[in-house]
């Protein structure tokens, strides 16, 4: 049997980006959530609000570093495995990952080091400074990796010439017509998986009376979040799938199991497509709601599968239920946000056991939609590595073997279990030790203190200018 080397080349980025996906997407959410709780720690003076933000610190430091070790290897891929994509699309791909590289990794790089390390080193002032660019780095990073990536999907400002896409509008390019959808729709994600997790963990240390009066807080900010952004979030995926639906016909048609253009296409809630027989089994659904959905309009037409020949199709039941399952966790999301604040009223959100234990559970949830949402953007765009207008085929390296990707592919594979079963070690370690593990100076309360400061010279008028400032 011969081996594939476009599937299993496909299937090694799949791979890769999969593993890699879920660190940014956290950290990027979880960096915003550090940087507002340094923001009220310097407001307020409160110590509460230092040491829940040093505890995070501690997370997002694992999870960052794994994020970065495996996002490196996405880079050599491009060479390695898509060398034919990678030529032709150097001139705009090229300078976006380096833009990447100078407006974020620099600016990451310069003041991690003062958030991990900072504390009490550094004035308070530039410690939030600190957090705060940090935060912005990851939103960067992700609108260069986002703005290439949406480009890839709906292609603008590029010509495509002898084989090269040449750019002929940066503007067009980079702000091209899924590309706000995509990162606002990235964005809200990120927020929604940083408030998860840290609602998950601050309910789990509620329920074993851990730090009670911090993870409380913690647990009320992250359901206020939680309430904004899950029915946002929400919207936003309308938005974005109107825009799918206008670019990618094909792509909305497999989301929705629809082989027939049809008008007033029902939602099916289950089904069980068949590529071959170009059908679906045992459906589900409402009538006429997909079309109302897709189209705003009863009515509406939506285009079938069957209008492209049957290797432009994408396989059908992984876009299928991928969809699915991301919109399913997306309203137990909003139901969560629902719960959480009917338990509002006199502060039982942080006080119903079962409550708690659903927050647990839903930690996880985000990773999951996220995966889902990606395997829907990127197997859906089969068979085209950029949409329309170069094939996966014509992307490949032209002389890579079956054998050869096999290799690396079982490599990557046993290379990651390493690097993710030592990352979820230290942060099982950090979860576990939890916040009353922080060392922090003690309080000084106002009896305590002077009401005049003993300074040295102070004491050394007093006592004939013998004397020493004793502590």
């Amino acid at each position: 049997m011969e081996l594939d080397p476009l599937l299993l080349s496909r299937l090694q980025f799949a791979f890769v980006v999969c593993f890699h996906a879920i660190f940014p997407v956290f950290t990027i959410g979880l960096a915003t959530f550090i940087a507002f709780l340094e923001m009220l720690a310097f407001r307020t003076g409160n110590p509460a609000w230092s040491r829940l933000s040093q505890f995070w610190i501690q997370v997002f430091a694992v999870a960052f570093a794994m994020g970065v070790v495996s996002g490196i290897v996405m880079s050599f891929q491009f060479g390695t495995n898509w060398s034919n994509f990678s030529y032709a699309a150097a001139n705009f791909i090229g300078p976006l990952l380096s833009y990447e590289v100078v407006t974020a990794f620099f600016l990451e790089a310069a003041f991690l080091g003062v958030l991990l390390f900072g504390r009490n080193k550094v004035p308070p002032g530039m410690h939030l400074f600190a957090a705060c660019m940090v935060a912005l780095g990851t939103f960067i990073s992700s609108f260069w990796i986002l703005a290439a990536n949406s480009w890839m999907h709906t292609p603008e400002g590029t010509e495509l010439v002898d084989g090269i896409f040449g750019v002929t509008s940066w503007g067009q390019a980079i702000f091209n017509p899924s590309f706000p959808y995509r990162f606002t729709h990235m964005v809200l994600a990120s927020f929604l998986t940083g408030s998860f997790v840290v609602a998950g963990v601050s309910a789990w240390y509620l329920l074993t009376g851990r730090e009670v009066d911090t993870n409380r807080r913690a647990l009320s900010m992250c359901l206020w979040l939680i309430l904004i952004g899950a029915p946002a979030q929400a919207v936003i995926g309308d938005f974005h799938g109107l825009n799918t639906m206008e670019h990618q016909p094909i792509k909305i048609a497999a989301m929705e199991g629809n082989w027939e253009t049809t008008r007033g296409m029902p939602l099916l809630l289950f089904a069980i497509p068949d590529q071959e027989a170009e059908r679906n089994h045992m459906e589900v659904g409402i009538p006429r709601l997909g079309s109302l959905i897709l189209t705003h309009d009863w009515d509406g037409e939506v285009l079938g599968l069957k209008e492209v020949a049957p290797e432009e199709r994408p396989p059908v039941w992984i876009v299928f239920w991928a969809f699915r399952i991301m919109v399913g966790i997306g309203m137990l999301m909003i139901g969560c946000a629902l719960v959480g604040l009917l338990l509002r009223r006199g502060g039982r959100y942080w006080q119903q056991p079962v409550f708690l234990n659903v927050l647990r559970l839903m930690a996880f949830t985000p990773f999951v939609a996220v995966l889902c949402g990606w395997v829907v953007t990127e197997v859906g765009r089969f068979p085209w590595v950029v949409y329309g207008q170069m094939s996966h085929s014509e992307g490949l390296t032209p002389s890579l073997t079956g054998g050869m990707v096999l290799f690396t592919l079982i490599g990557y594979v046993l290379v990651y279990a390493v690097i993710f079963s030592a990352g979820i070690y230290y942060l099982m370690r950090v979860l576990r030790a939890g916040i009353e593990s922080i060392d922090w100076p003690e309080e000084v309360h106002d009896i305590e203190r002077p009401k005049r400061p003993l300074s040295a010279s102070h004491v050394s008028i007093e006592e004939g200018g013998h004397g020493h400032a004793r502590h």
